[in-house]
């Protein structure tokens, strides 16, 4: 029952998204199947009854074939125009809301300490967007639309047999009914251990395949290839014997159904026989009861892999549901602090999530607008966390941290394999290709851009492939002057870069950055020197605050590195 529960928040997403198309697609499903059965049964009656009439020249002079063949080729036609429509409505609908799904789902994990989360994880939210999403597909397309063709046919046909005998109709109704939906009941009973093991073994296969092949340096380094291979093979061997499983039962369900339609078939075959034998039913009758019989249990046999999935797809809405909830109301949202202040802590404490000891104890300062700040200090001291608390990467445990809205510049530049163009635009989705080419000239890119032949839509490679360490850092600074914010966040800019590049980076974030206010964390006195105070961090505490105008900078400033 939990189970089921878990997939009530994602029916009312679904519907929610497209409840009109969701809805059509399931009448549409239901017309298909029915105009099929019909059509079955009409055409057995109209080749009996032709014969019959065609016995005598009386019967058969009057006999009229027109207004059967006109039925047959209507629901011909119906059958193949609703299942078109049908396929198209559903897979539409389906598209949608899947894509609305991972966009939720994504926008859920766009919160405090979700980076850091996907850091120790990163194959966890990919799979979510994939693999999860995919399994609630099934939901929709192999449990409902079957399941309510299923259910009108039941009834259609319990009410077509019942018109020639009650005691028939209601009997096929019944059997349906009890037999068609209870099987895949117990096939989804049955399934769920196996498809629970496979669902696990898919996915510690495709983690253990990723972080083999992205690892595979370190792993050769360490001397670990061979463990990592036999971790690889040993899920494969579990997911083999998952699969196994889930086949033999799906052998099983399908000679189930099988010998359910015959016994239905046989038992039809004698009522309709004693019914005939009574004169209560024609011989083209008793042929339109058998065959609609003998189509019956078509759309319940289409529940077969939907009720076999069926756990899968209960274990994806245990893991996506919960997020899919969030809303953006829980995004962090900057305060701003009072007119004249762009960022303002009023003794802050922190502590990152897990973490016995506080990370900032007590801290309080304030960035007054167009001001520039270093923050120095050792490894460990608390210069990131300031930076993170600014950004709402981490919550502050007491006291208030007001800051306009801000940019962080981390030491990782994120490049993604997609064109230059789509790279930058993640700063701003609405600037225009001038814009893009100004942030690039401003950021030192100008000459790079003009020797690429395909320009702004050239193609980058996995993690920014085709740029050098320097180029990387320019283009994150490109997006750091397209995404228009009061203030800049800086953790090391210049970090690993030759001494030239550094020149230019920095030189780049002075004329960029003199209408802003920035706070630059640094060990590098380069960097520090496009400051106008320094904030000196020990052991999670602002130790000394210091201007530029006192002695104590300069001094200060000869400590760091050149």
């Amino acid at each position: 029952m939990s189970g089921l529960r878990a997939l009530r928040p994602i029916l009312a997403l679904y519907f929610r998204e497209k409840k009109w198309l969701l809805y059509a697609g399931m009448v549409l499903a239901g017309v298909t199947v029915l105009a099929g059965i019909l059509l079955l049964g009409l055409s057995g009656w109209f080749i009996t009854a032709t014969a019959i009439a065609g016995l005598t020249v009386a019967t058969a002079v009057v006999f009229d074939v027109f207004a059967p063949a006109a039925g047959i080729r209507l629901l011909a036609i119906l059958r193949t125009g609703s299942r078109y429509l049908e396929r198209l409505v559903t897979h539409d609908a389906m598209l949608a809301v899947l894509a609305s799904l991972r966009e939720k789902l994504f926008r859920s994990w766009a919160k405090p300490q979700a980076a850091h989360d996907l850091l120790r994880r990163p194959a966890k939210l990919l799979f979510r967007l994939t693999a999860d999403i995919d399994a609630l597909d099934s939901l929709y397309l192999r449990v409902l639309v079957p399941a309510g063709a299923a259910v009108a046919t039941a009834l259609v046909c319990a009410v077509a047999l019942g018109l020639v005998n009650l005691w028939l109709g209601l009997v096929v109704g019944i059997a349906l009914a009890v037999i068609g939906l209870g099987l895949p009941l117990i096939i989804a009973l049955q399934a769920r251990k196996p498809m629970r093991k496979r669902a696990k073994a898919t996915e510690a296969l495709r983690a253990r395949t990723i972080d083999m092949v992205a690892g595979q340096v370190e792993l050769i380094m360490a001397g670990r290839m061979d463990a990592q291979t036999h971790a690889v093979q040993y899920a494969d061997e579990h997911l083999a014997k998952a699969d196994d499983k889930i086949n033999r039962l799906d052998v099983m369900a399908g000679a189930g159904f099988g010998i359910a339609s015959a016994a239905l078939l046989a038992g039809a075959l004698v009522a309709v026989s004693v019914i005939a034998q009574n004169g209560n039913v024609s011989a083209p009758l008793a042929v339109f009861v058998l065959l609609v019989v003998l189509s019956a249990f078509e759309p319940f046999a289409a529940l077969r892999r939907g009720a076999m999935e069926l756990t899968r797809t209960i274990l994806a809405a245990q893991r996506v549901g919960p997020n899919l909830e969030t809303e953006t109301a829980d995004f962090y949202k900057p305060q701003p602090p009072q007119d004249g202040l762009a960022v303002e802590f009023r003794h802050v404490t922190a502590r990152h999530d897990g973490a016995a000891v506080d990370v900032l104890h007590d801290v309080s300062f304030s960035l007054a607008n167009h001001e520039k700040i270093a923050v120095i200090g050792a490894s460990g001291a608390g210069k990131s966390s300031l930076l993170a608390l600014i950004a709402g990467e981490l919550q502050a445990q007491s006291g208030q941290v007001l800051a306009c809205a801000s940019t962080l510049l981390t030491q990782k530049t994120e490049l993604f394999q997609d064109s230059l163009r789509d790279n930058l635009l993640l700063a701003n989705r609405q600037a225009s290709d001038e814009a893009l080419v100004q942030a690039l000239q401003d950021a030192g890119l100008g000459e790079v851009l003009a020797q690429l032949p395909q320009g702004l839509s050239s193609a980058l490679g996995e993690g920014g492939t085709g740029l050098s360490g320097g180029q990387q850092r320019r283009l994150a600074l490109a997006r750091l002057f397209l995404h228009d914010t009061p203030v800049w966040l800086l953790d090391e800019p210049t970090e690993g870069l030759d001494e030239q590049t550094s020149q230019d980076v920095l030189q780049s974030l002075a004329t960029m950055g003199a209408a802003r206010s920035f706070i630059i964390v640094t060990h590098v006195k380069r960097e520090a020197m496009l400051a106008d105070r320094l904030l000196v961090m020990q052991h999670g505490r602002i130790i000394e605050n210091v201007s530029r105008e006192h002695p104590r900078f300069a001094t200060l400033m000869d400590g760091q590195r050149v």
